[in-house]
């Protein structure tokens, strides 16, 4: 009998060992650890903390999202690289493929009804379509499997930094009650009741900054056979300028579309005050969506206007106790579809972190900040130009030229060359390097494009020879590390 029990202890320990190993997580002692906002990146954190030995509670202001209806106000999302590569590190990346849509291209609708193609990158590269609510659904029903408690509908008001003592109440002048861990993570988006504590500090950076662009929801939905009326596999734009219409699959073959426009002035949401007005606007600009959104008039006015904003912020975190993560800490604008991706890849560092320092939770905290810190400030400003190029640029022929000279080079010489598009989706390699090798790239594009007769010999050798010259000089002239150029981890 001992030895039957010794084997199985054994068999259990080796199983538990095997499951650490294939997750690349390790055990540390085991701490009582609060997380802040049951989102996507509060609900993936909770998962690597549980798997770390912790216990793990989540709280969250808002019902439990499994029993609501979210709908209105949302974007799709789109999982790359550095999303699947949080996912993969705790094995949870195929099951969260069973409830995306690989999308492999742009489809540009241009006003005059012609629909172009841009494909993102190499053969087989492809971004996810996710739902946000079915995703995040799903997400909090892993957590709760890995044995992370949920605590919804409870309000969290202040946080003691010194401590990690989080108070909680149902309003926010009427009684509180104390809540004590260990530590507590901040991941309640981009109005964080931890941050707004951690705020009140001396030497605290803060900033927020609202764009002029708006956004609502709209939607496309399957025709009556459940086939889709447009690609799937597509991310389909109606670029018009400083405004524009956008759109991703969903598992049942509809779109979410969000409308992006200014928030005041002519073609605005504000100008757009009644149903003749919006069915005008839109057989002007948006002519072909006439037979694809067929209750546009009931969306339009029944959906909010909803907002957009950078916010930024450091120090993330205080001493060992207190540490936000995802839109808590860098909050962004959607048009590079990163901020969930960006936020997986805080909680990837944070893990490397935890492995290398055990249970140095200040050094842990220290290194996190100051790695993620240059990196979120990169992926927000290349978001906020992502809208120019989204909204503006995928119908201007001068850069449909770039990237298609781009992509022929890429192609000839992959070990020289890699599209900045690329770079932040298809790579793991930092967004700051990936922005400034992106900046660098196009000077010598905008170089190339003066060539005389380029729109004709763009895939010319003489072309080739004058990119590979450009490098040559350029390098030379570079202030960062030129080996990292080309190389994407």
């Amino acid at each position: 009998m001992k030895n039957l029990i010794k084997v199985g202890l054994r068999n259990l320990l080796f199983r538990i060992f095997a499951v650490q190993i294939f997750t690349k997580i390790f055990m540390q002692t085991p701490q009582k650890i609060a997380v802040v906002g049951s989102g996507l990146v509060g609900t993936l954190l909770a998962i690597y903390l549980k798997r770390a030995g912790h216990t793990v509670h989540v709280f969250d202001r808002s019902p439990d999202i499994r029993t609501v209806e979210f709908s209105g106000r949302s974007i799709n999302l789109v999982m790359s690289n550095r999303g699947w590569k949080a996912l993969e590190d705790v094995g949870l990346d195929e099951e969260i493929r069973k409830i995306g849509i690989p999308v492999d291209k742009r489809a540009i609708h241009l006003q005059d009804g012609k629909l172009n193609y841009q494909y993102y990158g190499k053969e087989g590269e492809a971004i996810f379509s996710l739902s946000r609510g079915v995703l995040n659904r799903k997400m909090v029903d892993l957590a709760e499997a890995e044995g992370v408690e949920f605590f919804f509908e409870r309000k969290i008001w202040d946080v003691m930094l010194a401590t990690a003592t989080l108070w909680e109440g149902e309003t926010e002048q009427g009684d509180w009650t104390e809540l004590k861990y260990d530590k507590v993570f901040g991941a309640d988006g981009a109005f964080s009741r931890i941050r707004h504590r951690m705020q009140r500090q001396s030497m605290f950076d803060y900033s927020q900054e609202f764009m002029k662009i708006g956004y609502k929801e709209l939607h496309i939905p399957a025709n009556a056979d459940g086939s889709p009326k447009i690609d799937i596999h597509s991310l389909h734009i109606w670029p018009r300028g400083n405004f524009m219409l956008m759109g991703l699959a969903n598992l049942d073959n509809s779109f979410t579309c969000t409308l992006f426009m200014p928030i005041e002035g002519e073609n605005s949401f504000e100008s757009l005050t009644n149903e003749e007005k919006l069915v005008s606007f839109f057989a002007n600009y948006f002519p072909d969506t006439k037979d694809v959104i067929p209750d546009l008039v009931r969306d339009f006015f029944r959906n909010p206007n909803s907002y957009l904003a950078i916010m930024k912020c450091f120090p993330w975190t205080f001493n060992d106790k207190i540490a936000l993560i995802g839109d808590s800490a860098h909050a962004i604008v959607p048009f590079y579809g990163h901020g969930m991706n960006a936020g997986f890849e805080d909680i990837t560092i944070l893990n490397e972190l935890m492995q290398q320092y055990g249970d140095d939770w200040d050094r842990i905290f220290k290194e996190y900040e100051i790695s993620r810190k240059p990196n979120a400030d990169a992926i927000a400003e290349l978001s906020r130009r992502n809208f120019e190029e989204m909204s503006a640029k995928t119908a201007d022929a001068n850069f449909l030229l770039q990237k298609k000279i781009e992509k022929w080079f890429s192609d000839k010489h992959p070990e020289k060359w890699m599209p900045l598009y690329s770079r932040v989706t298809f790579s793991l390699q930092p967004y700051s390097e990936a922005m400034a090798i992106g900046d660098f790239q196009n000077e010598i594009m905008q170089e190339v494009l003066k060539m005389d007769n380029i729109q004709e010999n763009w895939n010319s050798e003489e072309v080739e020879n004058k990119i590979l010259e450009l490098l040559k000089i350029k390098r030379g002239n570079c202030l960062f590390f030129y080996s990292s150029l080309f190389t994407a981890s």
